[in-house]
């Protein structure tokens, strides 16, 4: 069974320690993005439908807004596995220091020596409980090094983050963010955009990169995760504050996504001081 051993958020973001062996459905996130295997067997993520290798040798960078799918190869003892999630500010810190865009250079990143001691001792302090005031300095060393690896891989172009040219979709973009947990909320979006809701998807897609409703789940899953470790709220109330009919619907959204349940990522989460 999938389980959280350890959850940090921070200014960098979030840092997490999980022992996963079921399936993500595909989804995105406003961060850049980064998967290590830590004990276990080898998983796979795809990113834009591109098959990716998560070993002791190779890790995954996800660049913000790419959407992906983590697929496991344990489906029983499951793996451990070190995922990072890095703020924006973060994220274009480390383009100014590099000179390159907000966007990792390429998916599949090689690890030397460094990076592989740096991952060992982020992930062990975290088992250990040992997420100090040296903890921050670690993880920005990690994942600078792996900003830097992705850009020495290939250079390419990117976005920092969804442009969106067309005037309707920034405003369908607005409407969901402020509807977030209303029900049906994409075909009122659509109308009101005033666009047909195949005309909605299709221009969405092509200005975004995602569907719709993974951009709407992006959202409900950030508002979820401020709930959890922000609030003292139950988990019944925050799914239902979000639109889902029971906190069953809730707990299979949140794992579907996450890879583990509110209730146990709740239990485990640790916020910097």
């Amino acid at each position: 069974m999938s389980t959280a051993l350890a959850v940090f958020h921070g200014a960098f973001g979030r840092a997490a320690l999980y022992r996963l062996n079921r399936p993500l459905a595909p989804h995105a996130h406003r961060e850049g993005h980064l998967v290590f295997l830590i004990d276990g067997q080898p998983a796979s993520v795809l990113v834009n439908g591109v098959r990716h290798s998560v070993t002791r040798e190779c890790a995954v960078a996800i660049s913000p807004w790419e959407p992906h799918e983590f697929r496991p190869s344990d489906l029983g003892a499951g793996a451990t596995f070190l995922t990072l999630y890095i703020a924006p500010r973060w994220f274009e810190d480390m383009s100014r220091s590099t000179g390159e865009v907000m966007r990792f250079g390429a998916a599949s990143l090689l690890l030397d020596n460094n990076l592989r001691r740096l991952c060992r001792v982020v992930s062990d302090m975290m088992a250990d409980g040992h997420t100090g005031e040296r903890f921050p300095g670690y993880l920005y060393e990690l994942t600078g090094a792996c900003y830097q690896r992705s850009w020495e891989a290939a250079r390419a172009s990117a976005r920092q983050a969804p442009r969106v040219r067309d005037f309707r979709i920034r405003n369908a973009i607005r409407l969901m963010s402020e509807r977030v947990t209303d029900d049906c909320v994409l075909d009122r979006i659509a109308r009101d955009a005033g666009l047909s809701r195949p005309h909605f998807y299709k221009l969405f897609r092509q200005n975004i990169g995602l569907t719709p409703n993974m951009y709407l789940n992006t959202l409900r899953l950030e508002r979820s995760i401020d709930r959890l470790t922000q609030s003292g709220d139950p988990v019944t109330s925050i799914g239902l504050d979000l639109g889902f009919a029971s906190q069953a619907s809730f707990t299979r959204f949140f794992s579907n996504n996450i890879g583990i349940a509110p209730t146990d990522y709740r239990r485990v989460s640790v916020l910097a001081a």
